[in-house]
């Protein structure tokens, strides 16, 4: 008998120790091939760079990943227990794996003949999503509990869950909480109501099934067991969940792409972000850029213009368009189009389309006669027939005006108005090269030194954003200002102080007195000249407008005190517009429908320096 009970004392310790063995064995193997959980210490996702206008709204996301890192003291107290509930209420309680929770959850499933709800715990959520695949093999789970395990002794709980609620995908494209806030309902995580946050706590089970953009009444569904779940483990009183419960999903979706109508101003940004900092730094993303853009009034523009364009080419193709307008003060593009669809052709006109300006560059040629003293504001000149060698095959050069017509002495200050070939190009004979170049110079325009006396009819190609930033030595005084698309750019949603901020950068090209005449004489161009649409917009503006040969390209570049706005109009190959299709009549209306879309425009136009009398230009004649 002793033998027996010896026999059974061997086995049942021989057992013990195979079995104490295999589990050391087990246990060790584990620990040597599984991945280390140390690199959640110092968790450090990819991210999105976040892209704000002027005014602070959200214009969109740069980069691979939308996500956007918040750490868990700017998540609310009701946004955590939302997904606490949904997932996994005894998180603070377990050290990774919940049994008890396993069991319920098997039991609920049983009942309902289906999954109605998961037993995994958010910290081994946390290690399926960035250490494990998220094959299901049993062997997985058994790996996935134990480094479960592993995590709850080498981070805190707090820690975890951040990392969960910033990783965790929520279909439409967003990572983590923050991203998912911004993409349904325009707002940042910590201004979500509990509504909203029951919304988000139901998308981690099958972020596609329960999108509140794709399937609103599965969405509104899924809700309602959350903010269940909320008051069964009393987060809420089962009355708010009742209340909360009857309540519609009110989305605000507009962030979840990128705005076409924005989309050219971005890849400008883009370009911008490459100069100013390595690739790897936009890669790993989280920088917060901050743009000149007004998100407002661009949306209004492309839509006013666009209404605009349709009207004026009934039953004929379109042709494209451009877009600059920048603000006088500091250069910020607050508009910039790039053409008349970016999904059809992403190429940005505004800024790497070269095209003829046509008589839209005449205003230069004028500033820097009066400039220089070769002539003086009240001058009167000749508007008559010229012919000057150098014209083609031997043959002279003979410009003519547009209406073919010649209207004798004129003022200077008229000729620019009706726009007088004849008149610029009499101008730029009494400059000479020297002086005209001397002006592009000053301009910082990309023409050839040897150049011809056709400039004075903007026969030498400028892009439009070469040509209106040109244009703002008249309104500043006689400084050119730099465009500039960022204000500044930010290290984290978070951070205090700006890692680059812009500085304005302004020229000096012409005096203010020869400002202040240019703006009198381009005035004049709206009241009563070739731009006179302009006068519709209802405060005092100023501008030239432009036609090419064969009438390939119509401009009109105006502005006011605050902005100054260049259109073009015309086609990119091949097309020409119609005979009479003139930057007055074409580019102007434009220009109009993309002004009325903002609401910036002061009701008042300064004379900034009155225009010299017959005795102080006597005085200057005597110097």
């Amino acid at each position: 008998m002793n033998s027996y009970f010896k026999l059974i004392a061997i086995l049942f310790l021989s057992f013990f120790l195979f079995f104490s063995i295999l589990l050391a064995t087990s246990f060790i193997y584990l620990k040597v091939s599984l991945p280390s959980v140390s690199k959640l210490k110092n968790y450090n996702p990819d991210q999105a760079n976040l892209v704000y206008d002027v005014n602070g709204n959200l214009v969109g996301f740069i980069g691979p990943v939308r996500r956007i890192f918040v750490p868990i003291d700017k998540i609310p107290p009701h946004v955590i227990q939302a997904f606490l509930a949904a997932e996994d209420a005894n998180f603070y309680k377990h050290k990774g794996i919940d049994f008890w929770g396993l069991l319920r959850a098997l039991y609920k499933n049983i009942i309902h003949g289906k999954v109605v709800q998961g037993g995994s715990t958010i910290t081994q959520q946390v290690v399926k999503s960035l250490i494990l695949s998220p094959e299901r093999t049993l062997n997985r789970k058994i790996k996935e509990m134990f480094l479960a395990w592993q995590i709850e002794k080498y981070l805190t709980k707090d820690q975890i869950l951040t990392i969960y609620l910033n990783h965790i995908y929520l279909g439409e494209g967003a990572y983590g909480v923050e991203a998912a806030a911004l993409t349904y309902f325009n707002k940042h995580v910590w201004e979500l109501d509990l509504n909203e946050a029951a919304v988000l706590a139901g998308l981690p089970a099958a972020p596609s099934k329960y999108s509140p953009l794709e399937n609103y009444n599965l969405s509104l569904a899924r809700r309602n067991y959350v903010l269940k779940r909320m008051a069964e483990v009393g987060f809420i009183s089962p009355e708010k969940a009742q209340a909360i419960s009857s309540q519609p999903i009110h989305l605000n979706p507009k962030n979840v792409n990128i705005p076409a109508y924005a989309a050219y101003f971005l890849d400008a940004v883009k370009e911008e972000l490459k100069k100013l900092f390595p690739a790897e730094v936009l890669e790993k993303g989280g920088l917060v850029v901050y743009t000149t853009l007004d998100l407002n009034w661009e949306k209004k523009a492309y839509e006013n213009l666009m209404n605009t364009i349709s009207r004026m080419f009934v039953n004929r193709e379109p042709p494209e368009v451009s877009v600059v307008c920048l603000s006088n003060r500091d250069g910020g593009v607050r508009v910039l189009i790039g053409g008349k669809n970016y999904l059809q052709s992403p190429y940005n006109r505004a800024l790497l389309a070269k095209r003829q300006p046509g008589s839209a560059f005449k205003p230069f040629i004028w500033a820097k006669a009066i400039e220089d003293g070769v002539v003086f504001p009240d001058d009167i000149i000749e508007d008559e027939p010229i012919s000057l060698p150098g014209g083609n095959q031997g043959k002279d050069w003979t410009p003519g005006n547009y209406d073919g017509q010649y209207l004798g002495p004129i003022s200077l200050k008229d000729a620019l108005a009706k726009s007088r070939n004849v008149v610029a190009v009499k101008l730029a004979l009494m400059l000479g090269k020297e002086r005209i170049y001397n002006m592009v110079q000053r301009l910082e325009l990309n023409i050839p030194k040897d150049l011809n006396y056709s400039i004075a009819l903007g026969t030498y190609e400028l892009t439009p954003m070469e040509l209106t930033r040109s244009y703002t030595i008249f309104p500043n005084l006689g400084n050119m200002v730099k465009p500039k698309f960022i204000e500044e750019v930010r290290d984290g949603l978070f951070a205090k102080a700006p890692i680059y901020k812009a500085n304005v950068a302004t020229k000096p090209v012409i005096s203010p007195y020869t400002a202040s005449v240019m703006n009198d004489f381009l005035q004049a161009v709206v009241l009563y000249g070739t731009g006179t649409c302009a006068r519709a917009l209802g405060v005092p503006a100023a501008g030239k407008t432009g036609t090419t040969q064969d009438y390939k390209d119509a401009w009109f570049v105006g502005f006011t005190p605050t902005y100054t706005c260049g259109v073009w109009v015309g086609y990119d190959v091949g097309k020409t517009l119609e005979r009479g299709e003139t930057g007055g009549r074409i580019a102007c209306p434009v220009w109009l429908s993309v002004m009325k879309g903002t609401n910036h425009i002061p009701q008042g136009f300064p004379v900034y320096i009155q225009p010299l009398n017959n005795s102080t230009k006597e005085g200057l004649e005597n110097q």
